[in-house]
């Protein structure tokens, strides 16, 4: 044990801030796979401090190439997927910024495939974790497939791709046990990221709300990278990419992610298949934030570093055009779970930078594509087959569809009839950037200000944002066993906001507690940035909602037919629950088929709520029913109501003044219903229930 504890060494700080935890005396030593001693296993070799890395790092490349096999045929990451088809539209010619050919016609519609996934769980968890977003499109272009690979948080938690395998590893089922499944909130992860400062401005946004999204539909895009646009004339602007919804972006608070997660584990896969079978056609808008690289470095972040993010209110968005889901697959596995996706698949006009997530990223995901698929020809399956014209010498190789001819497979040669050769006039060419330096493993500097940006996020936060941040940091913390990853967070979110700290600090019972840990680099204390909150600028609209209405036998048909159509008017979904399945009759002896029945519909799974019964006397026996209306409540749901149902909300211990998200819809009419609706949450609500 002596030795074990020895072999911990100490943790010295890098130049960019990093942790470097280095062996003591006769300690074991980290090696690669062939015995050779690490000496740096937090840092890629690139050439200069913010150069490109370099194919050379066989330590980077062993690592990552035994990471990306680890597992057989199911993705490492991102395994559990929903995807669907459809298509991107130009708004016009943007000929200055790019000269990528799908963004240039607007009369011209771009295929495109686009999956959604969550990064942790296996492709049996369930959709509404607490995680990460996948948000990936396939564009099918002219010049050739273009694949822009990201999630629905704009940054994230390492620097280097390096540490890619040690992040999913600590946050994957510990390997002694196998479980937690779909989970941060174990000792392995927090132990990794408290020891990870850099993972700071990552954990705001993966302990609030966007972490647990109400739907596909309703959640942003991020490309999380920076990236280059470059135009005919060989002009070279940065770029972040960003999808942003049209509907707006919702969340779901986290004790209606659980229910959710017991009642419909397939609740997002359900909710994006069905909004295109009834052609109401989720949709989102492609913009970019566009900078020179002059007024890069006039920022107070280094735009290379995939743990910060450009505050909107420094650099607008720049609408490209819209992206328009409007047809499911044929097969899941054909389609969903065989697309792969690839940040190195680009087209004309689009190229990279030095951003050492993203380097790394451009190898590890064509090598997890060979293990996946378990050939070099992936790209003939039908969902990754480019839809133009493609040729070149790469011949054979396990599951050869394709059946060229000819005697010449090699270029240069003058057997053939000349076809295929270079075309240096459309071809793709690498953007010329200067680069120089010598060949070391660092970290930057300009990456070592891990808390100013994560600060930022805290402040631009709504009250209910926060104070939901805090009940996820509590939570996950309150899960590990180890008091000293608890202490040791307590200490980072100290540097983020004292405020927050001390909130999480009382929540989990250690007040006063919490280690001194001295940031780097001075914590900058910046303005907040309206665009970060999801509830500061969301929209008021029932649009893509979905109302659930509890009814019985006897309903009123006046009533049943004022509700349809407010839903239809709003273009929100209306589901009928009653007691059982099967048909029942209204009033006026009309035939309605219900959606869903009491015990297999919870209240959770609708953005509100109607409870319209002919009488509540037969409900108010029943659990289901009144647990319908409590949890309702708990989550905030506006919630109508008919005179009929007051015995149900009294033995609910719902009092109907409680607020005015309790609306009596007795008269059929519903305008006021439809307007507090629209506010998706009562958010005055939350303090008196939770």
């Amino acid at each position: 044990m002596a030795k074990q504890n020895q072999s911990n060494g100490k943790t010295q700080v890098g130049h960019g801030g990093e942790p470097h935890q280095t062996v003591a005396g006769d300690g074991v030593r980290l090696t690669t796979n062939q015995g050779l001693v690490i000496a740096d296993d937090q840092n890629t070799l690139t050439a200069g401090e913010r150069g490109p890395q370099l194919l050379e790092d066989h330590i980077m490349r062993e690592k990552i190439t035994h990471f990306d096999h680890e597992r057989i045929p199911e993705r490492v990451v991102h395994a559990r997927g929903y995807a669907a088809h459809g298509y991107f539209q130009s708004y016009k010619s943007h000929a200055g910024l790019t000269k990528a050919g799908f963004l240039q016609d607007p009369s011209v519609q771009t295929p495109v495939f686009c999956r959604f996934s969550t990064v942790a769980g296996r492709a049996g968890s369930f959709d509404t974790a607490r995680d990460v977003r996948g948000f990936s499109v396939k564009f099918y272009t002219d010049q050739g497939n273009y694949d822009l690979v990201g999630n629905n948080i704009p940054v994230f938690f390492i620097q280097d791709a390096i540490k890619f395998p040690d992040l999913i590893h600590s946050v994957k089922p510990a390997p002694d046990r196998d479980f937690p499944q779909a989970q941060s909130a174990h000792d392995t992860f927090w132990d990794f990221v408290s020891l990870n400062s850099e993972a700071m401005h990552m954990l705001m946004w993966i302990m609030s709300d966007r972490a647990i999204p109400r739907s596909f539909r309703m959640m942003e895009g991020f490309g999380v990278h920076t990236f280059r646009m470059i135009n005919k004339k060989g002009e070279s602007k940065f770029v972040k990419f960003h999808w942003r919804p049209k509907l707006g972006t919702f969340s779901l608070i986290w004790d209606e992610a659980v229910k959710i997660g017991g009642a419909d584990p397939d609740f997002h896969r359900r909710d994006l298949w069905s909004a295109i079978e009834a052609k109401d056609f989720p949709e989102w808008e492609l913009s970019v934030q566009a900078f020179s690289e002059e007024q890069a470095a006039e920022f107070d972040f280094d735009v290379l570093d995939p743990t910060k993010l450009i505050p909107e209110e420094l650099v607008p968005l720049t609408p490209l055009g819209k992206m328009v889901l409007n047809r499911n697959v044929d097969n899941f596995f054909a389609e969903t779970e065989q697309v792969a996706f690839c940040p190195s698949h680009v087209v004309p006009g689009i190229d990279f930078s030095n951003d050492p997530l993203l380097q790394g990223r451009l190898f590890s995901y064509l090598d997890t594509q060979l293990s996946r698929l378990g050939s070099p020809n992936f790209h003939q399956i039908p969902v990754n087959k480019p839809k133009c014209p493609f040729a070149n010498f790469q011949r054979d190789g396990h599951m050869q569809t394709e059946i060229p001819t000819g005697r010449v497979a090699n270029e240069p040669n003058s057997l053939d009839d000349g076809q295929p050769r270079e075309d240096p006039k459309t071809g793709f060419h690498t953007f010329a950037a200067e680069e120089s330096g010598q060949k070391l493993r660092i970290r930057p500097e300009s990456f070592a200000d891990y808390y100013t940006q994560a600060r930022l996020f805290w402040k631009s936060m709504t009250e209910p944002e926060q104070r939901h941040i805090v009940g996820g940091f509590a939570f996950e913390l309150g899960k590990c066993n180890e008091i000293k990853i608890r202490t040791r967070m307590l200490g980072h979110l100290k540097n983020v906001d004292k405020k927050l700290a001390e909130q999480v600090a009382s929540a989990l019972g250690m007040k006063g507690q919490g280690d001194t840990i001295k940031p780097r680099v001075s914590v900058g204390d910046p303005d907040p940035s309206k665009p970060l909150s999801q509830y500061a600028a969301a929209p008021k609209s029932l649009s893509g909602k979905k109302i659930g209405l509890l009814i019985t036998a006897g309903v009123d048909d006046k009533l049943l037919t004022a509700i349809r159509e407010a839903a239809h008017a709003e273009g929100a979904m209306l589901s009928i629950v009653a007691p059982h399945a099967g048909e029942i009759e209204t009033s006026g002896g009309k035939k309605v088929m219900p959606e869903h029945f009491l015990a297999g519909a919870p209240s959770v799974l609708f953005d509100c709520v109607i409870v319209a019964p002919a009488s509540a006397d037969a409900l108010a026996q029943q659990a289901d029913a009144v647990d319908w209306i409590r949890n309702a409540f708990a989550h905030l749901k506006v919630i109508g109501y008919t005179e009929a149902a007051t015995g149900l909300f009294d033995k609910a211990s719902v009092a109907l003044d409680a607020d005015d998200g309790i609306v009596d819809i007795s008269d059929a009419k519903l305008d006021k219903f439809v307007e507090q609706a629209k506010q998706y949450r009562v958010w005055e609500r939350e303090p008196k229930v939770r």
